[in-house]
């Protein structure tokens, strides 16, 4: 890659990652399954573990997209989609910038755009799922901390001296604060921060996943192979980020409640326990 670009040090292009999640392995050896893949919660196609080099991605045509989603969010995704085919939030502040939820590519546009905004003070990820290519984002930064919930730590393929494992909520810079809330996985995060227009924004990662037009949320161990939460554990998320005072909630792609969120959430929250627990089986 060119500058501004990765550190020399580092052939990027060379890099692997899993082809099917587009979680990085950085070179071999590689396990016989992806760790990320070969659980409840994901899959590994009938066809077989298959890998894949940011090279190749690249020569295959897929590059960044780079959008404001709002005054100090702005999306980095990829197109065509790599992998599951998040779109990472770049939380622009101040007092340095975050990225929540790591695509599974980087390229110069990426780094472009972020070192326009500021750079990257940190690295979050909401989940294993979402840790993408974390280390290359890392080095490309001056080695930003990546942080790692420690309950995930297992599912984290590769670890870089950049990683710092956590598990107490804290302001990872001032006005960027995580928790972690459980669920989708043990350490699920959330990031809350104060947008410009003064109210609280929420990411969620797959925590708590916006449906359609953002009228309401679910709550859900997989999303693929559809596996539930129990009616206990998502009382618990709604309990928990409940007191967070936030009017949007942004989830790992483009899923966004784009008002009332916190109201969303409690009401959803409340429908699914209902469900879950019995109360409308005369309805079914």
């Amino acid at each position: 890659m060119s500058e501004p670009g990765l550190p020399s040090e580092l052939d990027a292009a060379h890099h692997v990652v899993c082809a099917t999640c587009a979680v990085e392995y950085g070179a071999e050896p590689l396990p016989a399954l992806c760790v990320i893949c070969d659980d409840e919660r994901q899959w590994v196609p009938r066809t077989g573990q298959t890998w894949t080099t940011l090279g190749e991605l690249a020569a295959s045509g897929h590059s960044t997209v780079v959008e404001e989603l709002e005054p100090g969010l702005v999306g980095i995704g990829t197109a065509p989609s790599v992998g599951i085919g998040q779109t990472g939030k770049l939380v622009v502040t101040d007092a340095g910038n975050v990225l929540f939820d790591v695509p599974g590519m980087i390229d110069d546009r990426a780094i472009g755009a972020i070192r326009a905004l500021g750079g990257l003070a940190a690295i979050v990820a909401s989940h294993p799922h979402m840790y993408g290519v974390q280390s290359l984002y890392s080095r490309a930064f001056d080695d930003a901390p990546i942080l790692v919930a420690r309950a995930d730590a297992d599912f984290l393929p590769l670890r870089v001296p950049a990683v710092r494992l956590w598990d107490t909520a804290h302001e990872v810079v001032p006005g960027v604060h995580l928790e972690q809330i459980g669920g989708h996985f043990p350490g699920s995060t959330v990031a809350h921060l104060t947008a410009a227009d003064g109210r609280g924004v929420l990411l969620t990662g797959d925590g708590i996943f916006p449906g359609p037009q953002g009228h309401t949320v679910s709550f859900m161990r997989s999303y693929p192979n559809r596996i539930p939460l129990s009616a206990a554990v998502v009382r618990r998320i709604a309990d928990q980020v409940a007191r967070l005072d936030f009017d949007r909630l942004y989830n790992n792609f483009l899923g966004v409640v784009p008002e009332r969120a916190g109201q969303v959430v409690e009401a959803s929250a409340q429908r699914y326990v209902e469900w879950v627990s019995g109360v409308h089986d005369d309805l079914t």
